[in-house]
């Protein structure tokens, strides 16, 4: 699917300049905006907005403040294009959270290398988790690649939370994603307050998580997490729920049925030197081990200590 990149202008004339730059790139798609059409046309959400100053009938410090205060634009990168050379104006344009200020004359060519780079970075930005910040599948498959490579002795946590979607059903998504961001933050904090250096947190997706660690004694660890969520995840539900000690949700069929207050399972593999040759014999055990991890009402972790076929300890 083409990118969509705003041209904002009011008159119109920048937007078949861009075209024709961009005439072999069929990876963007360029639209031209108004500033009257500006609020409608953010309801979309573009991967790139450029602004021509020079053909626009407010202040650009105003539009960009407009763009930057939209929830759903935040982070949308915005290029300004402008005559004005005057160096205060430019930082108090770039101030607004600009990322690029371009004087006129345009130098075409350094024009399309900056969309095209800006392009690839956040291609790659993508691969990170937009809810909590930490990295994802990709990061996560080369640090595991890059540790068996070297040979390295390590552990690997796979967590997620249990019963989490009954909580998205009683309390919506927005404190779902709450929940999740107060997930990360904890294993973070844990993970970092006893592994300075050599350490690694990652978010696979949804409710689930992943924590390498240079070390195979990690029942401290685990102990520790499970710690510091059963305090504080209590904030998430009403004082209601947490007295009856469960929260009750109607199935598909109307019927009310109860779930166990959110907890997190943790489930441990211990990769010792030499034991595992790729990423998915690791995946393989982490799975088997944390559904036993979950198989136990309320928080709780159990840890895969086999060589070969000596069994799961917990």
């Amino acid at each position: 699917m083409a990118q969509e990149i705003y041209i904002i202008d009011d008159d119109s004339s920048s937007l078949p300049i861009f075209k024709e730059l961009f005439k072999e790139d069929k990876e963007f798609r360029f639209i031209g905006v108004s500033t009257e059409e500006i609020e409608k046309a953010l309801k979309n959400i573009p991967f790139l907005i450029i602004i021509n100053e020079d053909a626009i009938g407010m202040e650009v410090t105003e539009l960009c403040r407009r763009i930057r205060t939209d929830e759903d634009n935040k982070i949308t990168p915005i290029i300004v294009v402008s005559s004005n050379p005057e160096r205060e104006h430019r930082l108090k344009v770039l101030r607004e959270s600009v990322e690029y200020y371009i004087k006129k004359p345009v130098d075409t060519d350094y024009l399309y290398c900056t969309v095209k780079n800006l392009n690839r970075l956040l291609t790659i930005n993508r691969r990170i988790s937009a809810l909590t910040g930490l990295p994802g599948n990709v990061q996560i498959h080369a640090e595991l690649k890059k540790r068996i490579t070297k040979k390295e002795q390590f552990a690997v946590l796979y967590l997620d939370l249990d019963n989490f979607k009954a909580y998205n059903d009683v309390y919506g998504f927005l404190k779902g994603d709450q929940i999740i961001e107060f997930t990360a933050e904890t294993i973070l904090k844990c993970i970092h307050s006893k592994y300075v250096e050599n350490s690694f947190v990652g978010h696979i997706g949804g409710d689930d998580f992943i924590a390498i660690v240079p070390d195979i004694e990690v029942d401290d660890i685990c102990q520790s997490i499970i710690a510091m969520f059963d305090k504080e995840v209590v904030k998430f539900f009403t004082e209601e729920d947490l007295e009856r000690g469960y929260i009750e949700v109607a199935n598909r069929k109307g019927i009310i049925e109860q779930f166990a207050l959110t907890s997190i399972s943790i489930g441990a593999v211990i990769a010792e030197k030499g034991r595992f040759s790729n990423i998915l014999e690791i995946g393989e055990v982490g799975a088997q081990v944390k559904h036993m991890a979950k198989s136990i009402v309320g928080s709780s972790y159990a840890i895969d200590r086999r060589q070969e076929n000596k069994g799961v300890n917990k």
